[in-house]
């Protein structure tokens, strides 16, 4: 009876963005995975979008966190907060009555104490049952990929904090290979570059947007520029300088070449018969790092494979981690962990 009352959830818990999905509800929530702290009161003041407009802004006593580093958990308290907080959000009936059951979307490199470190967090947050998965995984059954045939296929899954590469088949993954390089790590190139090379000193934010305004992996048809403010290092004043498209490539190259180098490593890795898959169907991209200008033409220069960016390659993992809920006993294979 208490199954008709609770909703199933599907999280993708990422470095960057946590994504809840509610059965027959679909996404209903996709903040950013950022705490506020009031470290006098010991007590939480903000979760998501609220909390990341403070980060590098906060007074005193105050702190905006990220809980979450290199597609794990790095402050195990406030992942639980956070988890606890949206799970409140999206349940209709208090939590002592039902409890739900969660697929959470992990990193295909994770270890086992991290493992049991997120599955402990959803369960202190109020789950019933808690199922792991590969973010690959969940985002080839988010695609509608046929992920138990025998036909091989490459999802190339670039979060916040990792870039996950696997060769699916027959519910598994058969090789994969995982870089703790994502978009932080494009956004802490840019604030080194700008401070190295024109001793300008920019925030997380402020590097973000860069990024996505000007950033690319490969030469644009059409170079941009950006006015950018910041600190001068030396004078200790704010000023304002004009940086190009073609210098925040330069900044990007060390996190974009890694993540090209584990897209090869994994390929080489590929049996005979599956990259003869790959090569037919291409490699297929997912996760916010996708959409950097240039990555997937650098991807496909470098290998000389097809490359597909899916729309919406944000939404992918949490919308697999939904339908493996749906269809439990169909998608059980491709689950790494369950609690029950």
């Amino acid at each position: 009876m208490f199954g008709l009352f609770s909703c199933d959830i599907g999280v993708d818990l990422g470095t960057a963005n946590t994504l809840v999905h509610v059965a027959g509800q679909g996404i209903v929530i996709n903040e950013p995975t950022v705490v506020a702290m009031d470290r006098k009161n010991d007590r939480v003041t903000a979760i998501g979008g609220e909390a990341k407009k403070m980060l590098g802004r906060t007074p005193g006593a105050n702190v905006a966190i990220r809980p979450m580093k290199d597609g794990v958990i790095a402050d195990f308290q406030l992942v639980e907060i956070l988890l606890s907080t949206f799970i409140k959000r999206v349940q209709k009936y208090p939590l002592f009555l039902v409890k739900p059951r969660v697929v959470i979307g992990v990193p295909s490199g994770i270890t086992e104490v991290e493992k049991r470190a997120v599955t402990d967090a959803a369960r202190m947050a109020g789950a019933k049952e808690v199922h792991l998965v590969h973010e690959p995984m969940a985002a080839a059954v988010g695609m509608g990929i046929p992920v138990d045939g025998p036909a091989g296929n490459m999802i190339v899954d670039i979060g916040g904090g990792t870039s996950d590469i696997a060769v699916i088949a027959l519910n598994g993954i058969v090789c994969n290979a995982s870089v703790r390089v994502g978009g932080d790590e494009m956004d802490e190139a840019i604030v080194n570059y700008l401070r190295k090379t024109y001793n300008l000193i920019v925030g997380e934010s402020t590097a973000e947007q860069i990024k996505w305004a000007i950033g690319s992996a490969y030469p644009l048809e059409e170079e941009l520029t950006m006015d950018v403010k910041g600190g001068d290092v030396m004078a200790g004043l704010p000023r304002t300088m004009t940086i190009t498209s073609q210098e925040i490539r330069e900044a990007l190259d060390e996190p974009v070449t890694a993540i090209v180098d584990a897209v090869k490593q994994a390929l080489a890795l590929t049996p005979p018969e599956l990259s003869a898959d790959i090569l037919d169907r291409g490699i297929i991209m997912s996760g916010g790092g996708s959409k950097l200008r240039g990555l997937d033409a650098r991807i496909r220069k470098e290998t000389g494979l097809s490359v597909n960016v899916i729309d919406d390659p944000l939404l992918c993992v949490c919308k697999g981690a939904a339908r493996i809920l749906e269809e439990l006993d169909k998608f059980r294979p491709v689950l790494i962990s369950s609690t029950i």
